[in-house]
Parts: structure tokens; C-alpha cells; sequence
């Protein structure tokens, strides 16, 4: 009988689901608009087997996937574990080998050079494949249809990085998808790849240079032009594996940089611009675009480390407060002829992460956000939070052009996940269609798959569909249109 750790990463809302399964058309309440046809598909972090070392963090769980197909007014549900080297090993000694996160050094001597990939960060559509995404490590490919898993894409041996990113891009222009891979050339290098996929999965472009430190890179920016990559000292080291640290601690005392990084075939390292300011914390990424000269890079930016299980490398403790996090426009300007920022600008009081926007403006100057709020001027009834700590109860809409905004609250006793927009049309105008995620009830243990009108947030789900299982805290969904993916009803 697996006995997982009496800890709150383990119990309660936090306790493993560990359930592949299949069900047609949920239960629902409003309308499940009839033209939506295609498919979400989200990934949570869903350990197989109890910690090999007594407890863990969230972000080291197996990666497990669900899908919601939509079509003809309803929604199907099928769940199923994205089957890495690590699952198949583990499954295979039914009990845990793999250590601390992203630390071989406290694996079992039988999984040694083994690829640690959990895939349970993003989950992406791209050439008609399902990607299951952890920036540790490269993609795993699955079908989108049966969910099976066919294994890690390196193109046929074309790509040389031993790692990709678990947030790619796709350039509305090209088609083409856009990635990085950090810790390149191996764990604790400042190596990056930039990587172009085509929109038929071949890798086009792969082009190597260094970052000013090594960090987590967990998300970046692309303009018609670039890939713009920020980099946040959240530092890590093989010193601090050594001593069986957390691989990542943030260290307050370095600066943060931009980098402007042209995105063309003949890449040196000498073309790109690396733009530096005062320390502070930032992870997502809304957009990037272009305007004349200057790039525009929007980001939740926090003054301080926003991961308490990261913690400060001097041992100062986790400060909440610093470590709420507002949109905020960081812009550089190309026509300068030194390294300092040209602005950076807070565009909102409210205190957001997670955000996304209507994905067919990646690159472009987009008018609309949304985002998970943290309003803790609401009342909660619970103790739980989400995988990294925070209290995320608000869907929220930002409106750059008029500076409106929308909040959509989902009451004292649940918490949020990720939205995602879903286009009414191809040609639709930005902002037109739904805004669908996840909601977690806490008290009943149980989940609902919410549908907005991505611009009438504050009225409500139009629909809420009952999930026939508990889903975990998750991290990154996307959506896919069934002619995309070749699903049928």
C-alpha cells in the first residue's frame, strides 16, 4: 500500500489522484456553446509513488494530463499519464528512484543518466502532437487522440541541447514554434539553445549562446523579429546539489538582464543585446512586441522571490508581501547605445499571475490579458493554496487600450488554475470566444471546468461542467481546435 508523506503537499486537496480515465459528456450546468469544437488539455503534477526521500515539492510530480473535448454542446473527459523514462522505470520497481527535484545526485544508482523529464509542467499542441512539457529535459510527444504516450522528440537526433522549454511560442506569422532550451550543454551550465520547430515538427533552427548566469528560464518573449528572454536570479549550482540544497535559491543580490536575441540563422553571440537592471522577481510572461526601436516585455514582476520552497540563498525568510507580483511593461530600447532599461512600468494595482492572452497576438500588441488575481480582500474559508503557495481566487481581465477591468471571484472555499482563450473563429477579433480553466472546490474535494465569455468575465461561467474526479493544483493548459488534432465527436 503506498503511503505518501502526512504533509500539505500530500494531503488533503493535495492528495494524489492517480486515476487515468475516460467519461462522454460530463454533466453541466448553463450552455456549453454549440460552435466550440476542439479540445483543452491541462497537465497537473500527479507522483506515482510516495517520494523516494520521505517528502517532496509540487513541481516534482509525474506529469498526468486531462483533456476536455468539446463538441456538439458537450465535453468529454479523458485522463491519462504522460509515460516518461522516469514513470516507466518507477512503474517498473513499483516504488519510487528518482531524488529531489532536478538533483541526480540523490537518485538510485539504477536510474543514473536516465532523463529525469516529469512532463508535468505544460501541455502544448503543436503538428498535430500533444508535447508534455518540462524545461528540465526534452519534450515527450503523445497523441492527441489516445493520449498514448510515443516518446522524447529530439527530430531525429537533429537536436543537439539536452533540454527544451515547457513555454514555447507559436509566431502567428510562421506558424512556427519557438522554444529555448536553458542548461544546454548539461545541469548548472549557462548554455541556451533557441530552437525554431516548423508547423509540421521539423526543427528549422537550433542556435547556441550564453546568459549572463545560470537560472531558471522558465518563460520568455518573441516580436516578429526576436526571442526576449529575461533572466531572474533564481540561481542554482552544483554546490547547492552537493549539500542537498534546493536547486534553485534566489539570491537578491544580482541583477536582472534582458536579452534581446535575434531570431535568424547566422546567431552569434555578439548580436544579441543584454539589457540589465535592479533585482527583482519575475517569471511568466504576458507578450512582447515591437514599436519602432523599442521592445515592449510584459510580466508579472514582483519586488521580491515569489517561491517559498526556492528559498532566499542568504536565509532571509520568505516575505509574502514582496512577493505579490503586478503586470508591469519592461522596455528597452535598441537604438540606445547602452545597457540600461528605457522604462519599466506598472500597468495595474492588481496583484495577478498566470497570465495569458489571446494567443493569435503572440509577438503583436495585444489589447487584452487575463490572469489569475490574488485578492486577499475577499473572504476565505481555507487553508489551501495553490501548488506554490498562493491564493488564487480571482479570474482577471485587463483591458490595455481603455485600462478597464474585470474580476471575477469564485467564492470563500475555492481556489483557481490557469485560464486559457479559445478563439470563436479563426478571423474572430482578439478577445472573441471563451476564457476556459479549472476551478477546485476545496471543501468537497472536488472540480469544476469553467467556460467564460472571455469579455464579460464578471457575469459568470456560462457554463460549469462537473469533472467526474478530483484534479490537483495543475500548472499550463492549451487549446486546439478538433480539425487541428484530427478528433472526432
Amino acid at each position: 500500500m503506498a503511503q505518501f508523506p502526512d504533509t500539505p503537499a500530500f494531503t488533503g486537496f493535495n492528495t494524489p489522484s492517480r486515476i487515468e480515465a475516460d467519461q462522454r459528456d460530463l454533466p453541466h450546468e448553463g450552455t456549453i456553446p454549440p460552435e466550440l469544437d476542439g479540445a483543452f488539455y491541462r497537465v497537473q503534477p500527479d507522483p506515482q509513488f510516495p517520494p523516494m526521500l520521505g517528502d517532496d515539492i509540487a513541481f516534482n510530480g509525474d506529469g498526468m494530463i486531462s483533456r476536455f473535448h468539446f463538441h456538439d454542446g458537450q465535453c468529454d473527459f479523458r485522463q491519462r499519464w504522460a509515460q516518461t523514462d522516469k514513470w516507466k522505470a518507477e512503474r517498473a520497481a513499483n516504488r519510487g528512484l528518482f531524488g529531489a527535484y532536478r538533483n541526480p545526485l540523490t537518485d538510485d544508482p539504477s536510474v543514473r543518466g536516465m532523463i529525469r523529464s516529469t512532463a508535468n509542467t505544460t501541455a502544448f499542441l503543436h503538428a498535430g502532437k500533444l508535447w508534455a512539457m518540462k524545461e528540465d529535459s526534452p519534450a515527450l510527444l503523445m497523441d492527441p487522440d489516445t493520449m498514448e504516450t510515443i516518446g522524447f522528440e529530439t527530430f531525429g537526433g537533429k537536436m543537439t541541447g539536452q533540454t527544451f522549454t515547457a513555454h514555447p511560442k507559436v509566431d502567428p506569422h510562421t506558424g512556427n514554434m519557438v522554444a529555448i532550451g536553458y542548461a544546454a550543454s548539461g545541469l548548472c551550465t549557462d548554455d541556451v539553445c533557441y530552437y525554431e520547430v516548423g508547423p509540421n515538427g521539423d526543427l528549422i533552427r537550433e542556435k547556441w549562446f550564453k546568459a549572463p548566469y545560470y537560472c531558471m528560464m522558465h518563460d520568455f518573449g518573441i516580436t516578429p523579429d526576436y526571442l526576449v528572454l529575461h533572466i531572474v536570479p533564481s540561481i542554482g549550482s552544483w554546490e547547492r546539489l552537493e549539500a542537498r540544497k534546493p536547486h534553485f535559491g534566489f539570491d537578491t543580490s544580482l541583477p536582472v538582464y534582458l536579452g534581446v536575441i535575434p531570431r535568424r540563422d547566422d546567431l552569434k553571440g555578439e548580436d544579441i543585446r543584454w539589457f540589465k537592471r535592479d533585482n527583482c522577481f519575475a517569471s511568466h510572461v504576458l507578450n512582447a512586441w515591437q514599436e519602432g526601436s523599442k521592445i515592449h516585455f510584459v510580466t508579472p514582476e514582483a519586488k521580491n522571490n515569489m517561491f517559498p520552497f526556492f528559498p532566499d540563498v542568504n536565509d532571509a525568510p520568505f516575505n509574502p508581501r514582496e512577493a505579490a507580483s503586478h503586470l508591469t511593461d519592461w522596455t528597452v530600447d535598441l537604438a540606445s547605445n547602452g545597457d540600461a532599461f528605457d522604462s519599466v512600468t506598472r500597468l495595474t494595482e492588481t496583484v495577478s499571475e498566470f497570465p495569458r492572452i489571446d494567443d493569435r497576438f503572440t509577438g503583436l500588441k495585444n489589447r487584452y490579458g487575463w490572469g489569475l488575481e490574488m485578492d486577499l480582500a475577499r473572504p476565505v474559508e481555507t487553508e489551501v493554496r495553490s501548488a506554490g503557495g498562493m491564493l488564487m481566487n480571482c479570474l482577471f481581465l485587463k483591458d490595455f487600450a481603455t485600462g478597464a477591468e474585470q474580476h471575477w471571484w469564485c467564492g470563500p472555499t475555492s481556489t483557481l488554475q490557469e485560464p486559457c482563450f479559445i478563439p470563436r473563429s479563426a478571423n474572430a477579433p482578439e478577445g472573441d470566444g471563451w476564457i476556459v480553466q479549472v476551478c477546485n472546490r476545496l471543501t468537497g474535494s472536488q472540480t469544476d471546468l469553467l467556460l467564460f465569455d472571455a469579455l464579460e468575465i464578471e457575469k459568470g461561467p456560462v457554463a460549469t461542467i462537473n469533472v467526474p474526479i478530483r484534479l490537483r493544483f495543475g500548472f499550463h493548459g492549451n487549446f486546439a481546435t478538433s480539425e487541428a488534432l484530427g478528433l472526432a465527436a
